[in-house]
C-alpha cells in the first residue's frame, strides 16, 4: 500500500488557480465519496482551505492511484490533466506522509507556525472517517500527525504570538500608517479570519471598528466582542467611504466589492488613501480594484513576502518540531511493519502482474504476428482484469490488521494464493529500506 498527496497551494500555484481547485463545503463528501471511488483508491480524505487544496490517498498502486487522484481533481473541476498536474505537487510514500505531518503542524503555512491549519486537518480526517473513506492506515496516521501537531504547539514557542494571514494583514497595515491606532478598520465578513483579524487590530490599539456581514446577526455578535458596530452588506458602500482599512474575508463565490463600487465613491473619499486586504479564497475583491488611484490592495499571495519579527526563533522552533515528526514518522513506519498486512498486498499484486506477464508471453509466442498497439491492448485489459480482481482481496487483507485473528487470517491468504516466499523477501527488503531511511535522518538532523 501507498500513500499519495497531491498539494496545490501557494508555493506553486497562483491565487486564479487555487480559486478554481477549490472544493465548496457542500460538496466535499460528495467528493469524498467519488474519489474514493477511484480506481486503486482504497482510503481518502480532502482538506480545502483559503490557501491549499490537499488530496490524501491509500493505493495499492504508485502509478494508477496518482494518476487516477490527478484525474479525479481534473474531472471534478472540469479542467485539463495537464494543467492539474502542473500545479499540485505530488508526494509518494514517506514523503507523503511528512507532508502531512508538516501541514498539520503549520509548517508548510503561508506564514510559518499558524495554527488554523491544525483545527482544518482535524475536520478533514472527522469527516473523511464519519464517511466512511478512511480505514486502517490513514485512521493511525491522521491521528498520529494531528497528536505531534499538537505536542509542536504546546512544547515549543512557535505559536507563541502565533501569526496567520490576518495578522500578517494587520502588520502590513502598521508598516503603512505610522499610526496604525487611529486608523478606521471595515471588517467585511464575520468567521474564524475575520475574528483574528479582530484580535490583531484591537492589540494593536485599534478601537474603531466595523464588521459587515450578509447575516446582521453574526456581525453583531462579533462586533459586540470587540466593542465595535455592525451592518450588513446592504451598507457596504456608505462604509467604504469613511474607512482606511478595509480586511475582507467572507466565503462568497462572487465579488463582495466590484471596481464600480469603490469608483461611486471614489468621489466622497476627496482622494484619501485606501488599504484593501484580501484574505478570502476565492477572492472578495476585484482585482483590478488596486489599479484605480490611492487604493493600495493586497491579496493572499502578497502577504507572502511579509517576514515577522520572530522568524529566526520560529524556525528554530521548526526545527525542533522536524525532530518529532522523524520520531514520529519512525514509530507509524515500524507500526506499518507490524501490521504484516502491507507485504501481503504487495505479494499479491507483484505475483498477479508476474501471472499477466507470462501468459503475455505466451499470448505472443502463440499469435507472433501481432501488431504493437495489439499487444498493448491485450497487456491493458489483462491488467485491468488483475485490478479488479484483487481489489476486494487487497481491501479485505488491508482491513484485517484491526482483527484480533489477524495473523492466523494473514497466514491462510498467503497459504490460499501460494505467496509465503515473496512476503518474506519483501518484509526484508523493507526492513533494510526503513533502517536507511533511519541512519539517513539521524545523520541529516545531526548535521543541523
Amino acid at each position: 500500500m501507498h500513500v499519495i498527496a497531491l498539494s496545490l497551494n501557494y508555493r506553486k500555484a497562483s491565487v486564479e488557480e487555487r480559486e478554481a481547485v477549490a472544493f465548496e463545503d457542500e460538496d466535499v463528501i460528495h467528493a469524498l465519496h467519488s474519489l474514493r471511488e477511484q480506481k486503486s483508491v482504497l482510503e481518502a480524505v480532502l482538506l480545502s482551505t483559503c490557501n491549499r487544496t490537499e488530496v490524501y490517498v491509500v493505493s495499492d498502486q504508485v502509478h494508477t492511484g496518482k494518476y487516477y487522484t490527478q484525474m479525479f481533481l481534473a474531472d471534478w473541476f472540469n479542467l485539463e490533466l495537464d494543467t492539474i498536474k502542473k500545479i499540485t505537487d505530488v508526494k509518494i510514500g514517506d514523503e507523503a506522509i511528512e507532508h502531512l505531518y508538516r501541514v498539520a503542524s503549520g509548517l508548510d503555512s503561508m506564514v510559518l507556525g499558524e495554527t488554523q491549519i491544525l483545527g482544518q486537518i482535524r475536520e478533514a480526517f472527522m469527516t473523511a472517517q464519519e464517511e466512511h473513506t478512511t480505514g486502517t492506515i490513514f485512521n493511525k496516521l491522521f491521528k498520529e500527525a494531528i497528536t505531534v501537531a499538537k505536542r509542536g504547539h504546546n512544547e515549543t514557542d512557535i505559536s507563541k504570538n502565533a501569526i496567520s494571514t490576518s495578522y500578517a494583514a494587520v502588520e502590513l497595515a502598521k508598516k503603512i500608517f505610522s499610526r496604525v491606532s487611529d486608523s478606521k478598520v471595515l471588517i467585511i465578513g464575520a468567521g474564524e479570519m475575520a475574528e483574528q483579524s479582530l484580535l490583531n487590530l484591537t492589540s494593536n490599539g485599534i478601537k474603531d471598528v466595523t464588521v459587515v456581514n450578509r447575516s446582521i446577526d453574526k456581525a453583531q455578535q462579533l462586533a459586540e466582542r470587540f466593542n465595535g458596530r455592525s451592518t450588513t452588506l446592504e451598507m457596504l458602500e456608505d462604509e467604504l467611504e469613511n474607512a482606511d482599512i478595509v480586511i475582507s474575508s467572507t466565503a462568497a463565490r462572487e465579488y463582495v466589492i466590484t471596481e464600480g463600487t469603490v469608483a461611486s465613491i471614489a468621489g466622497k473619499r476627496k482622494g484619501s488613501p485606501l488599504i484593501m486586504m484580501d484574505i478570502a479564497m476565492p477572492r472578495d475583491i476585484e482585482p483590478t480594484v488596486g489599479n484605480m488611484d490611492n487604493i493600495y490592495m493586497y491579496n493572499v499571495d502578497d502577504l507572502q513576502g511579509l517576514v515577522d519579527a520572530n522568524l529566526s526563533t520560529r524556525q528554530q522552533e521548526a526545527n525542533k518540531i522536524e525532530g518529532m515528526i522523524a520520531e514520529s514518522m519512525d514509530q507509524f513506519n515500524e507500526w506499518i511493519n507490524m501490521l504484516g498486512v502491507v507485504p501481503v498486498i504487495q505479494a499479491l499484486r507483484t505475483k498477479a502482474l508476474g501471472i499477466q506477464e507470462e501468459t503475455l508471453q505466451s499470448v505472443e509466442r502463440k499469435i507472433p504476428e501481432m501488431s504493437d498497439r495489439e499487444r498493448a491492448v491485450i497487456s491493458k485489459h489483462m491488467k485491468s482484469i488483475i485490478n479488479q480482481m484483487l481489489r476486494e482481496p487487497i481491501t479485505y487483507t488491508k482491513e484485517i490488521s484491526g482483527d484480533r485473528k489477524s495473523t492466523e487470517k494473514l497466514a491462510e491468504i498467503k497459504q490460499l494464493f501460494g505467496i509465503e516466499e515473496e512476503v518474506e523477501m519483501i518484509t526484508r527488503q523493507e526492513k533494510e529500506k526503513q533502517h536507511e531511511k533511519r541512519l539517513a535522518r539521524k545523520q541529516a538532523l545531526a548535521s543541523d
